[in-house]
């Protein structure tokens, strides 16, 4: 009796501490994009191809795919966003796929403690679905492991790419930066504004290529208002002057700039600023 004891005892103790690790076949993977002032957050696993054939095979055409490996494929916003003109508020979705010959549906699912695809699917659960063109990849650059990247990216939207062996879809995103952005100027604006305040102002509606009056304005205002402008804040000057076609007062704040440039030994600025004076001088 004592015999089966410690023979119970010895397996016990052999399973408690003498367990393996071994890495996943689909590690996990998260990636954070920041879109103007959205957070995009997503996590997934990612499976290899490792010789097999994907779509129509491991993939099967026209059914219904996790868009990875083991837990759903999850997507966070940090604000509301739009997709294909749809709104898709902040919070999280899982995401599936249903891979076609030539193109893709794209599904964002308000359940996200899931395990693959749900058992019982719940159409009053899609909070988004649309079709995209999927294309092929060319054969010296297959990809190997699934991947989720962000491309194309600006202060309004980006491009999400769904990438595997010869296929890749891209889906756009529309953030709400300007109307974040308008709404925080207009507040800051009623109030009592700074030079850093106008000066942030002017710069950004001269990036998004708007009110570009207001902006020459505001940034005229912001540089009086500056003890002692540097080389970078002039620069930006010149640049909304001549964005509204003000090509005299560009080239002559440009030179100042230039000339500011040089004192700091910033060779950036000191190449930006004779370009921009020798396009410049051609428009008077």
């Amino acid at each position: 009796m004592r015999s089966i004891f410690f023979t119970i005892l010895f397996f016990i103790s052999f399973f408690n501490f003498s367990q393996i690790n071994t890495p996943r076949t689909s590690p996990a993977s998260e990636l954070t994009q920041i879109v103007g002032l959205t957070e995009i957050e997503v996590q997934y696993s990612r499976p290899s191809k490792r010789g097999r054939t994907i779509f129509g095979r491991v993939v099967p055409f026209d059914k219904l795919w996790r868009t990875g490996a083991d837990n759903c494929t999850k997507i966070s916003f940090s604000t509301d966003v739009m997709i294909n003109d749809n709104l898709v508020k902040a919070g999280t979705y899982s995401i599936f796929s249903i891979p076609s010959k030539g193109s893709w549906a794209i599904i964002l699912y308000s359940e996200t403690d899931l395990w693959g695809v749900p058992k019982n699917w719940n159409e009053d659960k899609i909070v988004f679905q649309s079709e995209y063109n999927s294309t092929k990849i060319a054969a010296k650059n297959l990809v190997e492991t699934f991947t989720i990247s962000f491309n194309n990216l600006s202060n309004n939207d980006v491009d999400m790419l769904f990438s595997w062996d010869d296929t890749t879809v891209s889906m756009n995103i529309d953030v709400p930066t300007r109307k974040i952005v308008g709404n925080n100027i207009e507040e800051v604006m009623n109030g009592s504004p700074s030079s850093s305040d106008y000066y942030s102002a002017a710069v950004y509606y001269k990036q998004e290529n708007i009110n570009l009056d207001l902006a020459l304005e505001w940034i005229n205002k912001a540089i009086d208002m500056f003890e002692s402008p540097r080389f970078y804040q002039l620069r930006q000057q010149s640049l909304i002057m001549a964005a509204n076609n003000k090509f005299s007062d560009a080239i002559e704040t440009a030179e100042k700039s230039l000339k500011l440039s040089i004192e700091a030994d910033n060779q950036d600025y000191i190449t930006m600023n004779k370009e921009s004076i020798s396009e410049w001088s051609k428009k008077l």
